[in-house]
């Protein structure tokens, strides 16, 4: 089990902690610290009223719910979203409104959720060529039909 500090700022008193929701879930829920709209197209950052340390060799990937992109099309335009281990101030999360209506999100609305994940260091090595493989270059679709 990892650790994670938080810390709740003023402006998330009476918020519930990110927590997962059932016992099998991978992601913990992150709720909004305040209320806004997001108009059709629309990209907002919301604040989540806490901050976290993350150990060294970790990060979280802030994630859309589910329930929220396939009811209303509000996702994240950077998905997964990566916090680093280094960074101390709040989280926010930016969500934009896909679908053709007004989207509200209210106070201690679950927006997100977390997941944390292993991180690790590497090291680019020049080189002149790289190693053959079957495929080669071939991409965007090479290898179906």
């Amino acid at each position: 089990m990892i650790t994670i500090l938080i810390q709740r700022l003023p402006h998330g008193d009476g918020l519930p902690m990110p927590a997962p929701q059932t016992l099998g879930a991978a992601g913990a829920d992150i709720a909004a610290a305040e209320d806004g709209e997001l108009a059709p197209g629309e990209r907002r950052l919301f604040p989540t009223g806490f901050a976290v340390a993350i150990p060294e060799g970790f990060e979280i990937q802030i994630r859309p719910r589910s329930g929220l992109a396939i009811k209303h099309g509000i996702t994240l335009p950077n998905t997964p979203a990566t916090i680093d281990s280094d960074y101390r101030g709040e989280l926010k999360v930016g969500l934009v409104n896909l679908s053709r209506e007004t989207f509200q999100v209210t106070r201690g609305m679950r927006i997100a959720q977390l997941v944390v994940a292993r991180v690790e260091t590497v090291q680019f090595q020049p080189v002149e060529a790289l190693p053959a493989t079957s495929r080669g270059i071939g991409g965007f679709g090479s290898t179906g039909t």
